[in-house]
């Protein structure tokens, strides 16, 4: 294995790491060593490797013998031998993974008082050391505060939240982080070489960007690519094409056809695109995930444009991001990264990935033809006010479901044609008045007053309505100021006085008492309700409620903002 084969053997060998190399050399030629370190960052960053280094520097003693702790291990004598084979009696490794509890800790203490072998140091190594138990943790503070000259503690973890603050405070940190993409294809492309192969730019890209900042997983991932390309003679070409079917991958060039599709709203020419992807065996997930990176990259291009030129970007993509950034807005990258986001997680849950990406598609392909909030706001503004029409609307016919702006005017007689006429905002316009308490409820529904809209249609026993006065009396659940409030709204959204009275009269049944007994009175509800003599019959919606519903369940989602 190639991870194995080439893991480093000298800190500036570690790839990567220059300020984790640069503060490790100081202190080792200074003589400032601490007595245990943590090492923490994502997998295969050199995190055993580097506690191995540090184990090796303070051990070593030269060719010669005489040596003391080096920045330079010599890796010929018997120390530095013994630790790079994994069999040093005074350097101990231990998983945390598969030793968590405390009697494992105390174990590791006993031998903690007695002095190395041969080494200059006792080295303890604990791999994965967040999962150690809350007792095992507790067992290690005294001694990892206060350990013996000749004992040093080198602790690794991916989890570094999990590691209770008490053994942070006494250790000093190091975070190992990720490799950049061009530092690894790099890396990838001189070890390549040294294996007699040879590799295409483009798949040593892929590769990294494939690694996620990992050495290790990004050599596994060469080594594999190696044994997978066309070899001539002793020679190995990897290709990028090669590299892209073993990952799984969709053409980074057919991405970009595809996310431009999307942002022009042509369905169709998406819809072909994904097909020809995963005919071609991209997994739909990673086609989601390849939107993202162009999605990002190119929000990235427009709002630092030097983010364009990129080396590590190929010099077609830089091209093309930086026309899609011209010619994309801020709000619309945005949305499309929040939809894209929720279609990942749609497309790794759904039972076929493929319908569901192809959805997500559409829906996003649909949303690019629809207008930003501020565009909506702008237009609303730029709109002329709409005339008032000097006569009422013709009379309702029905029970309140429909609009309140459509069906009922205010009952004031028009101004003279003569008088000048005063210019009111759209949105402050007064609303016309209700001519029934039907309407006033469907007005409360307009406006989203969910609230008092129960109480009207389930605590209100009607008495007597006329327009701007309504007599009525209220139910034991009633809240106290409802009269006021409704005084008060109404008031406000038609800009003519209402006044609400409470009367002790019986008053007519509450609407929802009215709606539930004429629902009870359908055949074919009772029909029902004799079939399943244990059902109960619910309060009704109103038809405009459930065919706003409809409609909204036939309308493609839309993202939150």
């Amino acid at each position: 294995m190639l991870a194995r084969k080439y893991r480093p053997t000298t800190f500036e060998a570690l790839v990567g790491q220059e300020a984790l190399v640069r503060t490790l050399t100081n202190a080792i030629a200074l003589g400032r060593i601490a007595q245990a370190y943590m090492l923490t960052g994502v997998r295969g960053v050199g995190k055993t490797t580097t506690a191995r280094l540090i184990a090796r520097a303070l051990n070593c003693i030269g060719p010669n013998g005489d040596g003391g702790p080096t920045t330079q291990p010599c890796g010929v004598c018997p120390h530095c031998t013994a630790i790079a084979e994994d069999r040093h009696v005074d350097v101990l490794e231990m998983d945390a993974a598969s030793r968590t509890g405390v009697g494992d800790i105390r174990e590791l203490i006993e031998g903690v008082r007695y002095r190395p072998t041969s080494a200059r140091y006792k080295v303890y190594i604990i791999d994965e050391v967040h999962m150690l138990s809350t007792q095992a943790f507790n067992a290690l503070l005294k001694t990892l505060e206060e350990p013996p000259e000749h004992v040093k503690f080198i602790f690794a973890t991916t989890e570094i939240r999990k590691v209770p603050v008490t053994v942070l405070s006494r250790c000093q940190r190091f975070d190992l982080r990720r490799v950049e993409v061009s530092e690894l294809a790099a890396h990838f492309g001189r070890i390549a070489e040294k294996e007699g192969a040879v590799a295409e730019p483009g798949a040593l890209a892929l590769i990294a960007r494939a690694a996620d900042g990992s050495v290790r997983d990004g050599l596994s991932l060469l080594d594999q690519a190696i044994a997978h390309a066309d070899r001539d003679g002793a020679i190995s070409t990897v290709r990028e094409a090669q590299v892209r079917d073993m990952l799984g991958l969709a053409d980074r060039a057919l991405i970009f056809d595809l996310f431009d599709s999307l942002m022009k709203g042509d369905v169709v020419s998406a819809l072909d695109t994904l097909g020809a992807q995963y005919r071609s065996g991209a997994d739909p997930a990673v086609v989601i995930q390849d939107l993202l990176e162009v999605t990002h990259w190119v929000t990235r291009v427009k709002v630092s444009p030097a983010s364009a030129d990129d080396p590590a970007v190929a010099e077609a993509e830089r091209t093309r991001g930086k026309a899609m950034a011209e010619g994309l807005s801020m709000s619309v990258l945005t949305r499309a990264w929040q939809m894209l986001l929720k279609a990942l997680g749609e497309v790794r849950t759904a039972p076929s990935p493929l319908q569901a990406a192809e959805m997500a598609l559409v829906r996003l392909a649909y949303a690019a033809d629809l207008p930003s909030p501020a565009d909506l706001i702008s237009q609303i503004k730029a709109a002329p006010p709409a005339p008032r029409s000097p006569t009422s609307s013709p009379p309702m016919g029905g029970g309140g479901g429909g609009s309140v702006m459509a069906q009922a005017t205010l009952n004031t007689s028009p101004a003279p044609s003569s008088a000048p006429q005063a210019y009111l905002d759209p949105q402050t316009q007064a609303l016309p008045g209700p001519r029934s308490f039907e309407e006033v409820v469907a007005l409360f529904r307009e406006k989203r007053e969910a609230v008092m809209v129960t109480h009207l249609m389930e605590h209100v026993h009607l008495v007597d309505f006329k327009p701007g006065r309504i007599e009525f009396r209220p139910s034991a659940k009633a809240p106290p100021e409802l009269a006021s409030r409704l005084s008060r709204m109404l008031t406000e959204w038609t800009g003519a006085r209402w006044v609400a009275t409470i009367s002790n009269a019986d008053g007519q049944p509450t609407l929802g008492e009215r709606s539930k007994a004429d629902v009870l009175s359908r055949p074919l509800v009772k029909a029902v309700l004799m079939a399943f003599p244990g059902a109960v019959v619910g309060p009704p919606r109103p038809a405009a409620e459930a065919a706003s519903t409809l409609d909204d369940d036939a309308r493609p989602e839309e993202e939150d903002l």
